[in-house]
């Protein structure tokens, strides 16, 4: 087999400790071999997943053995204030997802229009992942997703009283019969079913766990607990999934909100308490303030629990932003994972340390490669004479300590006005500075 020549090849006597510096790809040749390199070698060589998890007060890595992936950008993230794919953004964005190795696509919502059927029945005949159609237990919504091809169609009902009040303008029984009806209507086509007490961490406990008795027991392939309102708690969201696991051997799916900013934390409790699968929508995206994220699920999945989605993190980024381009949904810079400043360092402290070693002020077990993205150091008022040595040297500059601390004032000042430093004015301040290239420094010396 071929190395690049940028490849360090190490020798462990026991493989499942892994102890490196950052590097941007680690390759698990064989047993006892890992393979550092700077740059993608040949396909032969198979990525790891991450780094070995720091042992310390966190060390535990065994709370899931797998975790299934649900994506809902293309329907509930499409439900955003202001957001509309179109036929060829929901195409563009489901065929990425696809490569990924997502599990799941919810593709839409297949009765809502002409065109929304179309673009739900062409991703479903185009694409590997499992295409889910939405529906509500209502006749000519099922029909509609059994007509578009899907291969789960997710039928969902109001359980919550208010829900069923004041909006259903039904009873408890009309909810239960529609609910059972839609299930074997699914059912009876040979297609997965999957189904949602809609509300249900707002719903009366006796109640839901009746809902899903009545469903389990005409077939029901998956029960998805929905937080609809956003309401829910890790802990408290734990203890409900496991209750409904005693009620059903149907596999269980979460839906969580993210009203409290605790979405993606509630979704990884579900998989914790033994749920199989968690929906979630690239971004964060979908009604209100959005749902679990899915870059944060995964990541979090993959480098805090140590265990395989099967998912392609490494186009985590460029997924992001595509759907940040057609959602028109702008991504914060402090966005966990996707945002511009997620593996952006600015501070002197933390960019020297970063500089020595990433792992000193980021996660280490995630990097910004694993994710498609690149570490980046940040020019302003918090900015320290390592970082600007860095990319002093990065333009060609050759400073002497003196001259470093020079730039690094004016880069300090500069900042201080709340004003961004480009590379264009850190070279300013190096030229102002009597800072050489390092060509001009050498003509001299010779």
């Amino acid at each position: 087999m071929r190395f690049s020549t940028d490849c360090v090849v190490t020798w462990h006597t026991d493989p499942t400790v892994v102890a490196l510096r950052s590097v941007r790809f680690i390759y698990n040749v064989a047993r006892r071999v890992l393979i550092q390199c700077l740059h993608k070698t040949t396909r032969p060589l198979t990525p790891v997943r991450g780094v070995e998890f720091f042992q310390g007060t966190l060390d535990s890595t065994d709370e899931i053995e797998s975790a299934r992936v649900f994506d809902t950008t293309l329907r509930d993230g499409e439900q955003s204030p202001g957001t509309s794919f179109s036929y060829d953004d929901k195409r563009q964005i489901a065929a990425i997802l696809d490569d990924m190795g997502t599990h799941v696509i919810e593709a839409g919502f297949p009765v809502n229009s002409d065109a929304e059927f179309e673009a739900v029945r062409d991703i479903a005949s185009s694409t590997s992942a499992t295409t889910c159609g939405l529906a509500r237990v209502v006749d000519k919504d099922i029909e509609a997703a059994l007509d578009s091809g899907v291969e789960m169609v997710h039928t969902f009902v109001s359980t919550s009283d208010v829900q069923i009040e004041d909006s259903m303008h039904a009873t408890r029984d009309e909810v239960v019969q529609r609910a059972v009806e839609s299930v074997e209507r699914v059912k009876a086509a040979d297609v997965t079913c999957m189904f949602s007490p809609m509300d249900a961490t707002r719903t009366d406990e006796q109640f839901l766990i009746d809902v899903i008795e009545a469903v389990t027991e005409v077939g029901v392939d998956w029960i998805n607990i929905p937080d609809t309102c956003g309401v829910a708690t890790p802990t408290r969201f734990a203890a409900m999934i496991e209750k409904v696991c005693a009620h059903t051997d149907a596999r269980i799916d979460v839906h969580a909100h993210d009203d409290f900013g605790l979405a993606t934390a509630n979704a990884l409790a579900g998989i914790e308490a033994g749920a199989d699968q968690a929906q979630v929508s690239v971004n964060s995206i979908g009604e209100r303030a959005g749902n679990a994220a899915y870059e944060e699920f995964v990541m979090a999945v993959e480098s805090l629990y140590q265990t395989d989605t099967g998912i392609d993190t490494t186009r985590i980024t460029e997924l992001s932003e595509i759907v940040e381009d057609k959602s028109g949904m702008a991504t914060p810079g402090n966005k966990p994972v996707v945002g511009d400043n997620a593996f952006s360092h600015e501070s002197g402290i933390h960019a020297a340390g970063v500089i020595e070693n990433s792992d000193t002020f980021e996660p280490g077990v995630m990097t910004p490669e694993m994710v498609g993205a690149e570490r980046r150091l940040i020019l302003g008022k918090h900015t320290g004479t390592h970082s600007v040595r860095e990319r002093l040297h990065e333009l060609g500059f050759a400073p002497t300590d003196e001259e470093i601390r020079a730039v690094t004032r004016r880069v300090k000042d500069y900042g201080a006005e709340k004003r961004r430093v480009t590379v264009d004015h850190l070279e300013r301040f190096a030229k102002e500075a009597g800072v050489e290239r390092q060509t001009e420094r050498e003509e001299v010396r010779v």
